[in-house]
């Protein structure tokens, strides 16, 4: 679904990706680990065209999106859901609202056909009753299942998720992980996850790609990730074991 062909970003002085080449498949779910600065969250942005590459190609079912103009990225976008680190959803509009905004912008449907659209995602994330209420009412798991159903509501190809976990406990973050991987099976999407929680990445993925100073140092399945002998995978995971 997604290729990054021979991909770097430079930004003035700092070359923050490096050569990337990595094919993102369909239906899979990918994890992308890497500690803070290492790149990750510059190629997130890169997969959703809100900055170009400096130089190489990112195909997206076989089309380079880094030559289009804008309207052409907005169309590549209506088939992408994003999930953002913090939520993003707007404070002054209800939960129902929220969700509903990407169809009101992008569709025709009817108010009747949006309203219950709004209320099966919401069922599908677990949040059934809420469309009337307002986000500074909701926890921060409550938040993240919206701005999760916001990113289905369109019924995209591709959802990417930016640190899903950021500010949970970890009780909370299980259960964010269970969304995404029954989220993943329910509507056989394809799932990317930039992440910098080792445990989680193993928990929702089929494969796991970790960028480190700008460069994708490894791929691959969960179980032979685990077994990879670089010394910078296995100081991640040194350095998570440490923390906890």
């Amino acid at each position: 679904m997604i290729e990054l062909i021979d991909v770097c970003k430079r930004f003035d002085d700092k070359e923050a990706l490096k050569h990337i080449n990595l094919t993102i498949k369909d239906g899979e779910t990918l994890a992308i680990i890497g500690g803070s600065g290492s790149g990750k969250s510059t190629l997130l942005r890169l997969l959703i065209g809100l900055i170009k590459p400096t130089s190489g190609k990112i195909l997206v079912d076989g089309v380079d999106i880094v030559p289009m103009d804008e309207a052409g990225l907005n169309k590549v976008r209506l088939h992408m859901g994003m999930v953002f680190q913090y939520s993003a959803l707007f404070d002054s509009m209800t939960v129902g609202e929220n969700v509903a905004f990407g169809l009101r912008e992008h569709t025709k449907l009817s108010d009747e056909d949006i309203r219950a659209i709004v209320k099966d995602k919401l069922h599908l994330v677990g949040l059934d009753g809420v469309e009337d209420m307002m986000p500074n009412e909701l926890s921060g798991g409550m938040k993240k299942r919206v701005g999760l159903a916001r990113a289905i509501a369109v019924e995209p190809s591709v959802i990417f998720y930016d640190e899903p976990s950021s500010g949970l406990d970890p009780l909370m973050t299980e259960k964010i992980d269970e969304l995404i991987v029954s989220t993943q099976q329910a509507l056989a999407v394809t799932s990317v996850v930039v992440t910098h929680d080792m445990a989680s990445a193993c928990r929702i993925s089929d494969r796991i790609a970790m960028i480190y100073e700008g460069e994708l140092v490894a791929v691959d399945t969960v179980e032979r990730f685990k077994q990879i002998q670089d010394v910078r995978v296995q100081a991640f995971f040194h350095t998570l074991r440490t923390v906890k």
